[in-house]
This record gives C-alpha cells, structure tokens and sequence, in this order.
C-alpha cells in the first residue's frame, strides 16, 4: 500500500487491535512505490512470508506461564533542542522476539527505543537512561531478559539548551560513557536466563566471547554489521550464538522471525 496509508493513525489503530486480538502481523518492506514515493508500504518477500508462516505452524507452545523481558531499537542521546545521537539499529529483530515469544505462550514486556513497530505491551523509552529504568522496574519477576537493543555506549556530558550554532572552526563533542544496563543485569541474575546482543565489525566470535564472560551472560547472539549481510536496517539476518560454555552454531541468513524461534530454541533448553 502507498506510504501514507501505512502510516496514517487509523491503519495503524486497527492493527493495534488486530494485535491484541492474537493476530500477526508481517511488516511491509520499505523501497519505491508505484506511486514514485519512497517508503515502507511494499508487499514481504514471498519467502519471509512463507518463512513466518511455516514458523507459526510449527511453533510450540513452550513458553507458557514464563515472563520474557526483551529490549529493541536504538537509543538517541540530545546534544542540543535540535541535535542528537543515535545508531542505525531499527529494532526488527527485538520486535521478532517479542513477537515470537508472544506466540509461543509468553507474557512479554517490551523495552524499545525509538523504533517504527508494534507490539501489544511496549513501554517506549528514548535514552539509555530510560531504557535502563524501566528494563529495571520490569525485570525482578523476569524468567528471561533478552537484550536485543543497542543502547548508546556515550552520551554528551552537556547538552546546549539553545541550538548550537555553526561556525567555521572545528566542532569538539565532549562524551561520557552511559549505564552498562547488561552488566548490571548480569550482576544479579538470581537464575534468569540473560541473553545479549553483539554487533561487530570484526573478530566477532572473539569479541563476543568476552562480552559474554565479562556480563555474565547464559547466551550472545552476535551479529555482524558490515558488509552486504548486515543487520541493520534489513528483515534478514545471520549470526552466531554461544552459550556459556563456549558452544557455538553459526545461523545462515535467515528472516528475523525465523532468527527470534532460533534464539528462543536455545533460551527454552537453558530453562530445561
């Protein structure tokens, strides 16, 4: 359908109903329209349709009566009124997890950042900050938290209240680091089942093995996001999941909702 129908809030209203009646819902992609217009609105893949769909056939029921936190999208950081930070996450692969782990009986909390999806019980937060207290406000009764959003590692020490003005001379940006909301989650686990998330560029299972040890985590999926098979901003992705024990399975690309049943495959033999 053309962009503007997509988006226009009664759509977007009755989906939310759709939703919360148990009905799923298979993103438009985003591309050029008949209508010369650029924009989400394009019909799935034929194959992420068919993906999705043989998924749900096929998917157990083996999450009932457990509590799944999850987190999504980015987080975006003000440098002045009109001036921000942020990354080029697009939380399509947190909302699969919601998603999926919904279905498979699941009562689901999501944490997203600034991220155009949908799920039925999505608290929308902006900074890292905000995720950090309300991933923590939702966790205590958490069977399994999984960290699929790429929080900010900085932050601007000060933002300008006014907008800063451009000028000729170089432009300092003075960071400080934000809240490691993984490792405080790791720190007291107290027997939930904490997955996180590892976007890399280069020495990804290395890089992701230290991330893994030094957050205390029971699994890490890694991503890589350079080159054609990036992550971000696409319905595919491939990856690399380790458990604690150094275990490795590398995951072909695959569409995101098929990705979220792998994920939820190795969380469910943990819980076993």
């Amino acid at each position: 359908m053309n962009t503007r129908m997509w988006e226009h809030a009664s759509v977007q209203a009755n989906l939310k109903t759709l939703m919360g009646r148990g009905v799923h819902i298979i993103d438009p992609e985003v591309g050029q329209m008949a209508c010369r217009t650029y924009g989400p609105g394009r019909l799935a893949q034929v194959e992420q349709i068919v993906d999705y769909v043989m998924n749900l056939l096929n998917r157990p029921r083996d999450l009932e009566g457990r509590k799944v936190l999850v987190t999504a999208g980015p987080t975006v950081e003000d440098i002045d009124p009109v001036r921000y930070i942020s990354n080029r996450s697009s939380g399509k692969m947190g909302f699969a997890i919601a998603h999926a782990a919904r279905s498979r009986g699941a009562n689901v909390v999501l944490v997203s950042g600034p991220a155009d999806l949908e799920f039925p019980n999505t608290i929308r937060v902006r900074t890292t900050e905000e995720m950090r207290r309300a991933v923590l406000d939702n966790s205590s009764d958490a069977d399994i938290i999984i960290k699929a959003a790429a929080p900010l590692d900085y932050r601007p020490k000060t933002v300008a209240t006014q907008k800063i003005k451009k000028k000729t001379s170089d432009f300092l940006l003075d960071l400080e680091p934000t809240a490691d909301i993984l490792k405080e989650l790791g720190s007291h686990k107290n027997g939930k089942v904490l997955v996180g998330f590892a976007a890399e560029t280069e020495n990804h299972v290395k890089n992701g093995l230290e991330k893994l040890k030094s957050k205390n985590l029971d699994l890490i999926v890694i991503n890589p996001v350079s080159g054609p098979d990036s992550a971000f901003d696409s319905d595919m992705n491939r990856a690399t999941i380790i458990d604690k024990s150094g275990k490795t399975e590398e995951i072909p690309p695959v569409s995101k909702q098929v990705m979220a049943d792998k994920i939820l495959d190795r969380v469910v033999k943990l819980l076993r």
